[in-house]
């Protein structure tokens, strides 16, 4: 009898195991389905670069992958099967891919025949227009570690391109580099060691983007292995400390970078291209572009925005103690701005937002902006737009109506206009563009011609 009461007993806290977890499952397979159909209604189930390709005939719904994610509410499992349920959110990590036990997930940008923000290029990195070349952020893959390797497999494309040099102007180069940040950067050290005369444009100096990051910044390095010094030791490194080494690069290696003009345009053809600046021209022989995606800094168009109060981007957050501040946009580096003025002694911060909830930021930004804003320290006014910005005040609109604020200092961190613009001048093509079928098939093929390969190519992980 004893033996039969153990073994039922057993059986029912097994059976209640079971039921628990099940119960559990169908509550998350619920709550998931709903955060699908939510941001789908709001667009940020689309990704803006690289994201997890998942091979539903592959996936057996266990979830390992969503508890992988360091973004945490990128996947979820629908209908049993693990999709894309917060794109908008996802930076290509491949934390995912790595944890998924059955291999059914890879890191790409997919079909891009619909995507007119991704250009069309082989997996050498070279675009539709032959000898113009792009690397990094602007190819749709994010990530230092993705823009120091593209960098790298370009330049050494170009190299092995180049044959013989032609005759001509001593002045023409082997290659003009656009940008200065990590993807121009590693081709430039590249270009060095293959014996190619280089020249790297860039309106702000070594660093690209990592200039504009806020004093004392975090960023976030996966393992990346940078050319001419090898890999480097942490994953974490703070932006200047970052911009440190590629400044003792610069230094160590004679890279010829010209800080300051503006790439206006790019003509001719390979062989002799004409890169045309707000400071004179240029001839190469190959043109790679390392933009990044920013682009110019995007604008309000509202009155008050040329006053001397207003900036672009937020360097020393130290600078504006005891200021009254106010910072315009809803992504991280927003976000990121308002949490650094928030720590300041003094500091009075409001954050606008054109939009309800801010939806685009990363999970550990959101969780330490909550905090904040449940501690007083920002006051977020969702769902508004600057009207006005005056000597002593700003004027938003609101669901109710205007709202005046006392302010000193106004940060507009609404992002940037791509330049979409200068590349389709050129001619590069994009994933939205195509007519002709050969070109449709290398924008089904996620933007990579499928039967181009090099050894060493743009990693997606």
């Amino acid at each position: 009898m004893e033996a039969v009461l153990i073994w039922m007993t057993m059986f029912g806290l097994g059976g209640l195991s079971v039921w628990f977890y099940l119960r559990q499952f169908r509550k998350r397979r619920t709550s998931d389905s709903e955060r699908l159909k939510q941001n789908q209604d709001l667009g940020m189930d689309r990704p803006v670069g690289q994201y997890p390709l998942i091979d539903a005939a592959a996936c057996i719904g266990c979830g390992t992958c969503v508890a992988a994610c360091p973004e945490h509410d990128v996947l979820g499992i629908v209908m049993g099967r693990a999709i894309v349920i917060n794109g908008a959110r996802c930076i290509g990590h491949g934390k995912c891919a790595e944890a998924c036990p059955v291999g059914a997930i890879k890191i790409g940008l997919g079909d891009i025949t619909k995507r007119d923000d991704i250009p069309v290029l082989t997996t050498r990195g070279e675009t539709t227009v032959p000898g113009i070349w792009i690397a990094g952020e602007l190819s749709g893959y994010a990530l230092i570690n993705n823009a120091v390797s593209q960098g790298q497999a370009v330049m050494d494309a170009i190299a092995g391109a180049r044959g013989p040099r032609l005759e001509g102007p001593s002045e023409i180069v082997d290659v003009i580099i656009v940008g200065a940040g990590p993807a121009g950067m590693s081709a430039g050290l590249v270009a060095a060691e293959r014996g190619l005369t280089c020249v790297i444009l860039d309106q702000q100096g070594a660093g690209g983007t990592i200039l504009q990051y806020p004093r004392r910044k975090l960023v976030m390095v996966q393992p990346v292995v940078i050319p001419r010094l090898g890999r480097l030791p942490k994953h974490e490194y703070l932006k200047e400390d970052l911009l440190e080494i590629w400044e003792q690069l610069h230094k160590d290696y004679g890279l010829d970078i010209r800080i300051g003009p503006r790439v206006t345009g790019v003509k001719g053809k390979r062989g002799d291209f004409t890169v045309e600046t707000t400071a004179g021209n240029w001839r190469a022989r190959h043109v790679l572009l390392a933009l990044g995606r920013r682009g110019s800094p995007r604008r309000l168009n509202v009155p008050g925005e040329d006053l001397p109060k207003v900036a672009y981007k937020l360097i020393d957050a130290e600078a504006y103690k005891g200021r009254r501040v106010l910072v315009v946009g809803g992504g991280d580096s927003a976000v990121e701005a308002a949490m650094g003025l928030a720590h300041q002694d003094g500091c009075t911060v409001t954050l606008s937002y054109r939009k309800p909830e801010l939806m685009r930021i990363k999970q550990r930004n959101a969780e330490r902006f909550g905090e904040l804003v449940a501690a007083g320290r920002i006051d977020f006014r969702g769902d508004t737009n600057v009207k006005t910005i005056q000597a002593e005040r700003v004027v938003l609109d609101g669901p109710s109506g205007p709202i005046v604020l006392p302010n000193d200092e106004v940060f507009i961190l609404a992002g940037g206009v791509p330049p979409f613009g200068l590349l389709r001048d050129i001619g590069v093509a994009f994933g939205g563009d195509q007519n002709d079928t050969e070109r449709l098939d290398v924008a089904k093929a996620g933007g990579m011609h499928p039967s181009l390969t090099v050894v060493g190519g743009p990693p997606v992980a």
